[in-house]
Parts: C-alpha cells; structure tokens; sequence
C-alpha cells in the first residue's frame, strides 16, 4: 500500500522530512478494522510528533490521526463495524497513523460518517470534535442543554481547529454565553460565523474587552494556544471557583496563580482513553456518532477550510507548513491517492 512516513526528526522544509514509500497491508486482530482510508486531515499533533518523536533506527513511522474512509476488513472480536461501513475517527497516538492507504483503529474510538457530508467534508472533525467534546462536558463539567446558564465561556484561540467546535458545541448545545479569541480580520469573522457571541483580541489586554461586553462571570475557560503566554491575564479574569481547560504544552506554566481564586485546571487529551484502554474508552465511538447526528440535523458543520489535494508527501509537507505557521485557520485535509 502507500504511504507517507519519516525517519528522521527534521526541519519541514528538509527533502526527507516526509516521504512517499510502500508499507505493507496490514492484517486486523481483535476489535481493530482496517479502514480504506478516502481522507485525513492534519493537526498540530502531526507536526509536534514529527519533531519530537524519531523513530527507532531502521523503522519509518507513519503520521496522521484524522480519517475517514471504508471498513475493508474487520478482527474477530470485532461487534460494531462490518466491511463496506463509512466511518471517521481519530485514531491513536501509539500506533501507526493514518497517512496510508489502509490503516487498523480499534472500533470503540471509531464512529459512523456522517451521511450528509463526503468523506472530505469528515475527515475534518474527529480529532477537534473529540478534544472539544471532552474538553467541555467531561473536563469542564458542562451540561449539555439549553437551559440558560449564567456564566461565560471563554474560548483562547477560536479560530483553530479545536476553537472552531468548541464554539459550535457551547452555543448550539448549552446555555453559555460564548466568547472566543482571534486576532486577524478573517478569523474574527470566523468565529462570528461559528456562534460566538462576541470577539476579543488576545493579542491586547483582554480583560477590559470582556469588561466592556458586560457578559455573564467568565466561570469557564478552554486555553487552546498560548497558555505560556496567556495564563497569568487569564488568572485574573476568570471567576472565583471557576474551572480553567487547556490542550496545549506550554513551557512555563503554574496553577499557583489560581490558588487564590480555587480554580481547578483541567487537562484535556483525546488520545488518552485510546493509549490507556481506559474502561469508558467506548465514549468517543458513542460521541463521535452524537456528532455524526449533529452534523446530520444540521446543528453543527464542518470546519472543513482548505483542501490540499492527494495524500502524498509533497501536499503533507505543505499542510505541516502552514500549522506550523501559526497562520491557519480552520482545518486542512487531503483526499485520495
């Protein structure tokens, strides 16, 4: 099969950052199904691990944990999936990605393609729909409803990735009022687009933006992006008792600075239920189909921004590119082979 894969940890600009090679079929065992991978989509995680993770001496390691596809083979312990079934997922961080034709996932993290999107259009959501699924129900302790709810949210980054669901899910399935971050024209626009009820710059001191909004007690903030940077300004904004979530890996970070106010901080990772084998691990197979339902009722859309074309080194190297820029907005996937 094809595929695209590195060996070495190198400067994405480097001809051997990442490569097209053939890789062999592999065979399912046990809950996995093989997935004939149609799209990806790429994420920060891509490039951090390209950086940060060198394979072992000899091996090729293969990227990529977004995909949507076609069930082309399932393990025998396997209940939930059959050969022929659309699906989407996001994979797991300690295997082999999804930057290949055809790719083993275990079914519990898996869900069913929405049936009103093309496999372009989905293979945008899994990774950020999961992260800001779990970021705001299972961390932040928000109930799903749309019941008033006094505080405010707010989002630092809105225009990412994981930004461009979060506003979705708080807007369309709580109470909250919503605010995000963005500090360019086009992704202000973007986060007006998405739900948010209102734009701050983070660039500028936010908290006399949000002052002046006169919104509800901020109660509740996702960090995305920046948090190094961002988190003492955003220790002094949010409310007393409040609860702060972040995703991101800031160098210099300490939750001292929301002692004070008994704030609890909370971690989001998607990939943990998946490297753990956690007992509730079966929840993002149960999400990824409510978002699946949400996207088919029309309740929330795709962050689908750029198409790069086919799967193969070249484009992934210029989608890395862009991420690593700091200048996307959205999501960037590729499609067939």
């Amino acid at each position: 099969m094809k595929a695209v894969g590195y060996t070495k940890s190198l400067p994405i600009d480097d001809e051997k950052a990442l490569f097209d090679f053939e890789a062999a079929k592999p065979e399912p065992k046990g809950r996995d199904i093989r997935v004939a991978v149609k799209a990806i989509s790429v994420n920060p995680v891509d490039f951090k691990v390209r950086k940060r993770a060198e394979p072992k001496a000899g091996e090729t390691k293969i990227l990529g944990y977004d995909a949507a596809g076609v069930v082309d083979a399932v393990g025998p312990d396997v209940t939930m999936f059959k050969p022929g079934d659309e699906v989407f997922y996001a994979g797991s961080i300690l295997r082999q990605g999804t930057n290949a034709e055809f790719h083993l996932v275990d079914e519990r993290i898996v869900g069913r393609k929405p049936a009103s999107l093309g496999f372009t259009e989905s293979a945008a959501l899994p990774l950020t729909a999961i992260t800001a699924w779990e970021l705001l129900f299972d961390r932040l302790g928000v109930a799903p409803g749309k019941s008033l709810d006094p505080r405010t949210l707010l989002i630092i980054g809105g225009a990412g990735g994981v930004g461009s669901i979060l506003i979705q899910l708080a807007r369309r399935l709580t109470g909250l009022t919503v605010v995000a971050t963005a500090s360019r024209p086009e992704t202000v626009k973007w986060c007006q687009d998405l739900g948010a009820h209102a734009v701050v710059d983070h660039s500028k001191p936010m908290k006399e933006q949000i002052e002046a909004l006169k919104v509800p007690p901020v109660a509740l903030i996702a960090s995305l992006t920046g948090t190094e940077q961002h988190y003492k300004a955003l220790a002094d904004i949010i409310a007393p008792q409040g609860r702060f979530g972040l995703i991101d890996d800031p160098a210099e970070f300490s939750m001292a600075a929301f002692k004070g106010k008994a704030v609890s901080v909370h971690w989001e990772s998607m990939f943990t239920r998946s490297s753990f084998q956690t007992p509730d691990m079966i929840a993002q197979h149960h999400l990824l189909n409510d978002v699946a339902d949400l996207i088919d009722k029309g309740v929330l859309r795709t962050t689908l921004d750029k198409t790069f074309g086919t799967i193969n080194a070249a484009n992934l190297k210029r989608a890395h590119a862009l991420l690593e820029s700091g200048k996307s907005h959205g999501k960037i996937v590729l499609e067939g082979w």
